[in-house]
């Protein structure tokens, strides 16, 4: 819960780096939200509320998408390329500072 917070509170943040676990914690919380949202919008028979929760999230669901690419050392673009941007969320980051900044998981180094 606390990375995805970190990641709202980062609402337009495309500069830095972010971790393995930030990025898919945020997946899995915003999947989590999403699909209850969306529940609850099939139960009351609405169809505003998940609709208006995407359009909230979609902005820093590409800031961290970007940060993530940046982790591993590539420019945000490349999360427009389909299977290699989900090879990239997979793959560790890049030991030691890199072009986008310091290492987030290990401060210390810097």
């Amino acid at each position: 819960m606390k990375y995805y917070v970190t990641v709202l509170s980062k609402y337009a943040v495309f500069s830095g780096r972010a971790r393995r676990s930030e990025y898919w914690f945020f997946v899995l919380f915003n999947f989590i939200v999403s699909t209850l949202l969306l529940v609850l919008d099939f139960t009351l028979h609405l169809n505003f509320l998940h609709t208006i929760y995407l359009l909230v999230v979609i902005i820093p669901s590409i800031a961290v998408g970007v940060r993530r690419m940046h982790d591993v050392g590539k420019s945000g673009w490349y999360l427009l390329i389909p299977i290699y941007n989900l090879i990239l969320v997979f793959t560790e980051g890049t030991r030691g500072e890199n072009e986008y900044g310091a290492d987030p998981k290990n401060k210390a180094i810097i």
